[in-house]
């Protein structure tokens, strides 16, 4: 398969300018510049930088400056640690892949439609010229699978309209379902070389949400352990998850979670990318910061042996804090054997 070169390994800078309450506070504290030499440090070529659409426009649509004031100088460190970049639109108005922020209607409506065409022709046109380091990631995690035919037409258009402004800049797509793997099969064929299949895998689910407060059939005190066989992972994901996670009843019930898990989990989207002749991403993956820190070590390794072994880009969530964060206090002891890993 085709390598992505520059972003085959990276972190994530979550809850900066996305999933935060957009003060300058913020904006200032959250991440700074000793940040990027830090992440340059860790091994990593590049960060993935979810954005909100509160950062760059205003409530009727019209741009906010400094929010683009703070995307360049993110750039700038960037540039100057050797770092790569992914601008990723973690939310628009009329959409969120979290419903919890009350964005509604963006798959029905044109107006919106038109007004995430316009804050993407803006950002192309402020970072056209750094398409030797910035790629851009039209939407972050689609959720149902009946936006796809609709969503396939939105993109399209959407990189048509960028390519008139940035025409050597990368471009990613994600499907439905939270950007699955098993949505890279349905994302539209590609319309020109530069453009990006991409995914997110936090499976198994119940292992790496394990206790997320966020999941309503979660129960905050259930904790498992990354040697669970897959009957107990089968059994536990349909007690707390309704059965959400996938190919785990595939496996004998008495055999541990390993890396086969992935391989096969990943296969068909591997194979779309080699047919088809696009490059693969993983822009997010990791594990809650409630399971134990060796655990989380072992499924990071599984994972990223199969990422090496395609040539698949990854960025793992995140940084710090967002209740993953790898710079966290928790992860002192195994930080640099993941890092190792990556």
């Amino acid at each position: 398969m085709k390598i992505w070169e520059g972003y085959q390994k990276g972190i994530n800078l979550g809850g900066w300018f996305s999933q935060c309450d957009h003060t300058e506070e913020r904006y200032d504290r959250f991440v700074r510049a000793e940040d990027f030499a830090r992440i340059r440090a860790w091994g990593a070529g590049h960060v993935r930088i979810p954005v909100d659409y509160e950062l760059l426009e205003d409530a009727q649509g019209e741009p906010r400056e400094h929010g683009y004031v703070r995307l360049h100088e993110a750039v700038r460190l960037c540039r100057e640690n050797s770092l790569h970049v992914v601008l990723d639109l973690h939310k628009t108005a009329g959409f969120s892949f979290d419903a919890n922020e009350g964005e509604s209607g963006f798959f029905d409506s044109r107006r919106y439609q038109e007004r995430f065409y316009r804050l993407w022709e803006r950002i192309a046109e402020h970072f056209a010229k750094d398409a030797d380091l910035v790629a851009f990631e039209l939407l972050n995690e689609v959720t149902k699978a009946s936006y796809m035919e609709e969503w396939k037409r939105i993109s399209l258009e959407c990189v048509r309209r960028i390519r008139a402004i940035a025409p050597e800049t990368w471009i990613l797509l994600g499907g439905y379902d939270h950007n699955s793997a098993k949505a890279v099969k349905d994302l539209p064929a590609p319309p020109d070389e530069r453009i990006i299949y991409n995914f997110h895998c936090y499976e198994p689910l119940v292992f790496t949400h394990q206790g997320a407060p966020w999941i309503e059939t979660m129960d905050p005190e259930f904790r498992i352990r990354i040697d669970a066989n897959y009957g107990e992972l089968a059994a536990q994901t349909e007690r707390l998850l309704g059965g959400s996670a996938a190919g785990l009843s595939d496996y004998p019930a008495g055999e541990r979670l390993s890396e086969e898990f992935f391989e096969r989990f990943l296969a068909e989207a591997v194979r779309t990318a080699e047919e088809r002749g696009v490059r693969l991403y993983c822009g997010e993956y990791g594990v809650i910061d409630r399971a134990d820190p060796e655990d989380a070590l072992v499924w990071f390794e599984m994972i990223h042996r199969v990422f090496r072994r395609y040539g698949i880009g990854h960025a793992a969530w995140s940084y710090r804090e967002m209740d993953f964060g790898l710079a966290d206090a928790r992860m002192d002891a195994v930080r640099e054997r993941l890092l190792a890993a990556m």
